[in-house]
């Protein structure tokens, strides 16, 4: 597997440091204000489930799986909802945790589906930002680390399902996904 990877982008400890300073900046911003904190599976479980031990309000989990990749190394621009969340967003706090923004659809779409079910606010954290590939203006209100214009794996993030338990970010060698 370590032999598909180009390069490390960002090593498990610059993860660690960047997680813990999100948090803080969550914290600041939501203060005792409880959350409804929403993991965009699978590629945010890693990022989600570190970031929300830092966090300091009452924390409502919910899980929701989107798709707009599939099997493929490009996104097909259009959102599939296979898991929606259970719970009732209305008058909540909603914190949308993502792996990363990619082309701004997923999560301009998440985004506008909770303010319609009335939620109070609508934050988005990501652990990586890739705005050279945005096809809709889109920025998340917390960014980890803004990446090149690279296929990205590792710590959640996967290529057909793959990578996902690297414990750094690297990019993927062209040769593996270009196939």
């Amino acid at each position: 597997m370590t032999n598909d990877i180009d390069r490390i982008l960002y090593t498990e400890e610059q993860i660690y440091k960047r997680v813990k300073e999100l948090a803080q900046e969550i914290n600041d911003f939501f203060g005792n204000s409880p959350i409804v904190a929403v993991f965009v599976l699978k590629g945010s479980a890693f990022f989600a489930s570190d970031l929300i031990r830092w966090l300091e309000m009452d924390v409502t989990m919910e899980f929701m799986s989107v798709s707009s990749y599939g099997l493929e190394s490009v996104s097909s621009g259009k959102l599939s909802i296979k898991k929606d969340i259970d719970t009732d967003v209305a008058g909540k706090n909603v914190l949308i945790i993502e792996d990363i923004i990619d082309t701004g659809i997923t999560l301009t779409t998440l985004k506008k589906l909770f303010q319609s079910r009335g939620a109070k606010t609508v934050k988005v954290v990501t652990m990586l930002s890739k705005p050279s590939r945005r096809l809709v203006e889109f920025e998340a209100d917390f960014t980890g680390f803004e990446v090149p214009d690279a296929f990205v794996v590792g710590y959640g993030l996967d290529y057909a399902d793959r990578y996902r338990n690297l414990p750094y970010i690297a990019a993927l060698k062209r040769s593996v996904y270009e196939k």
